[in-house]
């Protein structure tokens, strides 16, 4: 008898199953730690990093007094 023919051949990359679950509880629980540590909070726990915004950049060569005067400009 012929073997079924299999169009995705096994991913000798993938991660396991097991290692997956694994690392998806290891994951939640790192997150309930995190909400248990910090429950008087008005903000969530996030699991991420936010993306860096304008503000945060380290290339910023305005002067102080620029800043400044900056916010009172319309």
């Amino acid at each position: 008898m012929a073997e079924k023919f299999d169009p995705a051949p096994h991913d000798k990359y993938a991660v396991g199953v097991k290692e997956a679950a694994r690392a998806d509880r290891k994951t939640s629980e790192e997150l309930k730690t995190g909400l248990k540590d910090t429950f008087p909070a008005s903000d969530p726990v996030s699991a991420t990093q936010p993306d860096r915004s304008k503000h945060d950049s380290s290339d910023d060569r305005s002067s102080l007094w620029n800043k400044i005067t900056g916010v009172f400009k319309s």
